[in-house]
């Protein structure tokens, strides 16, 4: 697919709400348990220690994030579901994806995306390494490879919502706005309250699909 570097990467970059938040520092995230001020939202959750717990965890944050009753309990739910993506249940892998995004907050890209691959090696099955080094290639102009891995992203967890944002948002601004239509919908089910959500499926559904009668 053609990058468009000097073109497609500015607007990405831009645009409101892109899931390339997912792009925050590590540490401060970790650190960080839901509202407790959230109507709905559940106690923020242990962080899981096998692959099936953290499989059932997320299941279970899926489903309430899916029907939360208002704005403020998806958010509190959302951060509870961050905390687990951020953990791969592997030390050394944490202990990577932080020095990476460490390094993205530094600037020093070459060395993210050194860090970034060794984390997607040792962890194949780890989502955020692969989201996260999708934001690293966006700084690089690098955009073929970054929807690579938000795509590989999202095979290995189809609910990741950030990582839904940031593909409908790129697959929007070069041009195939059907498939951001179906990446933005499935991400309004996912997760009703997303910013922008709801308005972008208003323009992408009248761009794709006209008017109707």
């Amino acid at each position: 697919m053609p990058s468009r570097p000097n073109l497609i990467l500015p607007a990405i970059l831009c645009a409101a709400g892109l899931a390339l938040v997912l792009l925050e520092p590590v540490a401060p995230v970790l650190a960080q348990d839901a509202p407790k001020s959230a109507k709905r939202g559940p106690a923020t959750p242990s962080l899981p220690k096998t692959a099936a717990e953290r499989d059932k965890t997320l299941g279970d944050l899926y489903a309430l994030l899916a029907t939360a009753e208002d704005e403020s309990s998806a958010k509190a739910i959302a951060e509870g579901i961050e905390r687990i993506w951020l953990h791969s249940g592997s030390p050394t892998v944490d202990l990577l994806l932080g020095r990476a995004m460490k390094a993205v907050a530094e600037k020093k890209l070459d060395r993210a995306l050194r860090l970034l691959d060794n984390v997607v090696e040792q962890a194949p099955d780890f989502t955020e390494g692969w989201s996260r080094r999708a934001y690293v290639y966006f700084q690089r102009n690098q955009v073929g490879p970054a929807l690579g891995d938000l795509r590989r992203a999202l095979a290995l967890d189809p609910n990741h919502f950030k990582s839904l944002d940031g593909l409908a948002q790129v697959l929007r601004e070069i041009g195939q706005k059907k498939a951001s239509l179906q990446v933005f919908r499935h991400l309004h089910d996912v997760y009703p309250y997303w910013p922008g959500a709801e308005r972008a499926i208003d323009e992408l559904s009248r761009e794709v699909e006209g008017q109707g009668i």
